[in-house]
């Protein structure tokens, strides 16, 4: 989403001096990431001109990186009103259809800001993400190239094209544009500026090779796997890593000199991203290193919730582990996110005891719960993944949705039921029930975008034929023996 970079001339009226003064500081704050002060500006500034087109526009920018969707919306189709058909406010509230799930206007608006504004690369990176979306793949990655022809140097579109591209399966090319998401404006950097080169697959034995844990939890636990083949080229390895992830990496390989404070990095002779792995490897779908189990549970541990879920389960119940939803801060969580109240379909099995794994606000569901079977809430007892690996290996099965969770289960080698959206993050491929990267992962995926009640009836019905034993097969019943002949007397001649 494009801020508007200076007042312009509206339908409304021109913006009188001192606004404009205040306008140009809103746009300032706004680009520098000071929201709340951006938000005031704007507000006293609509409060003298409420239909002033630029600031309305600018308004729902910042009501929209505030997470006030709704609000953003109204202010966005409001400056269109008051405004005139610029291709920016079309390009800009294309993002908040598509962020609200509306797909259909979406489309709409993007396409018709192309039609506007041919020339312009953003508007046609918008209608690309747009495409993904709505799971037209192939539009999609047209939108990125066309917009790529335009400026070969913009690393949204270049993203974009990535995902389309791994998303498919085309991952030669897909790992290469993969690369340029860390030029995107919004994207956090890598690590602190360095001269020191990106690594590129040599091999060296006396220096260090630093690799920093980068992405979410889930990407960290996934792209793990290739420590051991990094160290078979550079023996010495120090990862730059959270806290939350250092005893899963601790399990990786021996002897990685783990740290969280850059001020900690030791020297090193060249860096390299865990998630940039698979393109140096050279990955491919049939040749993806799974070498399940990688991560395993601690057995005092295990042991121990083993006892307090024996003690909590009904005698002969199966435990299912469910987790409804992700961070509410991760960029696609309305699309990937569910609510435990979706799950109902689960709810109703018989000999089936439902076990919670969530963790943060929407673990405060468990308290509206009343199905029929029991639900055991243990997410507010999770210190960590040990913890969280603990539990799991006392699970008969683990359900999710696609959240670092599932990528644990996976890791660990249990049944894991993995729910995703109609245009899944591109690791899930298209249309695949199973998938490379994990070989005891079964996939449910969405079949109307947003909507999980197939899905998760889906997810009943699979249950039951996955824990009910088959009846017993029918014998035909065993034919009568003959009956005996009377036996005839002989008569002697």
């Amino acid at each position: 989403m494009e801020p508007i970079p200076a007042p312009t001339a509206a339908t409304a009226g021109l913006i009188p001096v001192p606004l404009g003064e205040l306008f140009t500081l809103a746009a300032e704050c706004e680009r520098s990431g000071k929201l709340q002060q951006a938000d005031s500006l704007l507000g006293h500034i609509m409060g003298a001109m409420p239909n002033q087109p630029d600031s309305l526009h600018l308004a729902g920018i910042v009501a929209f990186r505030l997470g006030r969707i709704e609000q953003s919306l109204e202010l966005m189709q409001k400056a269109i009103e008051f405004g005139v058909d610029t291709p920016l406010y079309l390009r800009n509230i294309c993002e908040v259809y598509r962020t609200l799930g509306r797909l259909d206007e979406a489309l709409a608006t993007a396409t018709r800001a192309v039609e506007l504004s041919p020339s312009d690369p953003l508007c046609l990176h918008n209608l690309a993400i747009i495409h993904y979306e709505r799971l037209e793949i192939d539009e999609s990655i047209a939108c990125a190239e066309r917009a790529l022809l335009m400026n070969d140097q913009l690393p949204g579109a270049h993203f974009e094209l990535a995902e389309a591209l791994l998303l498919q399966g085309k991952w030669e090319k897909g790992w290469e544009e993969y690369e340029w998401r860390f030029q995107i404006a919004s994207a956090a950097p890598l690590m602190p500026p360095t001269t020191k080169p990106q690594w590129q697959g040599e091999t060296f034995a006396d220096d260090t090779l630093l690799l920093v844990a980068d992405q979410g939890f889930g990407d960290v636990i996934q792209f793990s796997r290739y420590i051991p083949w990094a160290a078979e080229r550079c023996p010495k390895i120090a990862v730059a890593r959270a806290a939350e992830v250092a005893p899963l990496l601790a399990q990786i390989h021996p002897g990685l000199h783990l740290f969280q404070k850059w001020e900690d990095a030791p020297p090193y002779r060249a860096f390299a991203a865990l998630s940039g792995l698979p393109r140096l490897h050279g990955t491919r779908i049939d040749n993806v290193p799974a070498p399940i189990p990688y991560l395993h549970a601690i057995p005092e541990k295990v042991a121990a919730w083993k006892d307090r879920l024996d003690r909590l389960t009904p005698r002969g119940f199966k435990r299912i582990g469910i987790v409804w939803a992700g961070r509410p801060t991760h960029n696609n969580d309305r699309r990937r996110s569910a609510t435990l109240a979706l799950f109902a379909p689960l709810f109703s099995l018989p000999r089936v005891a439902l076990v919670s794994l969530q963790k943060g606000p929407s673990s405060d569901q468990t308290g509206r719960y009343f199905g029929r079977a029991p639900m055991i809430n243990v997410g507010a007892e999770i210190k960590d993944y040990d913890d969280t690996m603990a539990i799991m290996d006392c699970l008969d099965m683990v359900v999710t949705v696609d959240t670092s969770v599932g990528h644990l289960a996976a890791a660990m080698g249990r049944p894991t039921w993995i729910l995703l959206a109609t245009a899944p993050d591109w690791r899930w491929l298209l249309e695949r029930l199973d998938t490379p990267w994990y070989p005891t992962v079964r996939l449910f995926r969405q079949t109307v975008a947003r909507k999980w009640g197939d899905v998760m009836q889906r997810v009943a019905t699979a249950l039951r034929e996955h824990f009910e034993p088959p009846p017993p097969a029918i014998e035909p019943a065993a034919k009568p023996p003959p009956a005996k002949q009377p036996r005839r007397a002989k008569v002697a001649s």
